[in-house]
């Protein structure tokens, strides 16, 4: 019996050419093409349909909105309020892209999902596990924000684009007579183009940032800032105001709505917590872990040690101090190319 898949196709090239691949292989496919938010860009769904059309495979339209507001958008715009930096493609992924769709994939009778993310799925016969690990395309891999799927979600996935460089892509796109083979890639937060974050939290909250006191470590004023979602701690460009010396976000205390400025050693630190942490194997470390940890997309992943703590929570020692682990954003450990797991970065104090 041919083996079914349902692809998540934003109109992108990636999904586009994961859905071509998947047909050339055997395999029985649909389209599925996500509504986030409103405003979400109607070419979105009108260059997946025209994909799916090329392709000879039927599309779906999936209706996430109310499922975004409350666990991508609503969240996000708290933390920033919070004084943290989130990270919105981890939420999207874990409640909405492999969350609901997985389960609205079966509820339409497909026993796989597929997404166009440059990453691995490995399966582990001797321990009975699906692994994840970093696509062999080091420039493209997305692993660090898939660190929260869970066994269930894994064994239910394909990843046609694991290995593929981006230029052989667009190759087998264009040759497929595919229309998005040359449409470029995303490069802001989707609902966020401008990437105008707190001009987007405050027309979605209706509040405007509260001005307050840029302090030094003293508790010394040195000026204005104009709300503290407005920074990042590690941020150093963009703070306006001119000090004569270069000073950098060390400390947001939302509470007391100050930003703290410093020298840029102050963002150095070997160690951090994070909470929500989920393991690939869904077995919490008992015993001090060994790894590589990165703490941001762009990071590059650097030796340290991971303890569990009573209340769930995570102590991260790293073996060299990191800069700018910033609360929000996702930690993920690393065996070498294998993703071991994550969690969220939490403030410190």
């Amino acid at each position: 019996m041919q083996e079914t898949v349902l692809v998540a196709m934003s109109g992108g090239v990636d999904s586009s050419a994961a859905a071509l691949l998947l047909k050339q292989q055997g395999y029985r496919v649909g389209g599925a093409t996500f509504l986030m938010y409103d405003g979400c860009p109607e070419n979105n769904v009108a260059d997946a349909k025209a994909v799916c059309e090329r392709l000879g495979i039927p599309h779906v339209v999936l209706d996430y909105r109310a499922l975004f507001k409350e666990n991508v958008l609503d969240p996000f715009a708290a933390c920033y309020q919070r004084g943290q930096t989130p990270n919105p493609c981890v939420m999207c992924n874990r409640h909405i892209k492999f969350g609901a769709f997985c389960e609205d994939a079966r509820r339409l009778g497909y026993g796989k999902i597929a997404t166009g993310h440059y990453a691995r799925v490995v399966w582990d016969g001797q321990a009975g596990l699906y692994q994840l690990w970093k696509s062999k395309n080091q420039k493209k891999d997305q692993s660090y924000v898939l660190y929260h799927l869970s066994q269930q979600q894994l064994g239910m996935l394909l990843l046609p684009l694991e290995d593929i460089e981006k230029e052989q892509v667009r190759l087998l796109a264009e040759e497929a007579g595919l229309a998005v083979s040359q449409k470029p890639d995303s490069q802001d937060i989707c609902f966020i183009p401008d990437g105008d974050y707190a001009g987007f939290i405050a027309r979605y909250t209706g509040k405007a940032g509260k001005p307050g006191d840029f302090i030094d470590e003293q508790g010394k004023v040195l000026g204005q800032h104009q709300g503290v979602m407005h920074y990042t701690i590690g941020q150093r460009r963009g703070l306006g105001i001119a000090l004569g010396v270069k000073r950098t976000v060390s400390r947001i205390d939302p509470e007391k709505n100050t930003v703290t400025l410093s020298d840029d050693s102050a963002v150095f630190s070997r160690v951090l917590f994070a909470g929500e942490v989920h393991m690939i194997d869904e077995k919490v470390p008992e015993k001090p872990a060994a790894c590589q940890a990165k703490i941001r997309y762009a990071h590059r992943p650097a030796p340290a040690q991971v303890f569990s703590l009573p209340d769930g929570r995570v102590r991260v020692e790293f073996d060299e101090a990191q800069r700018a682990a910033t609360p929000g954003q996702a930690v993920v450990f690393y065996d070498g190319e294998q993703v071991l797991g994550g969690g969220t970065i939490l403030p410190m104090g």
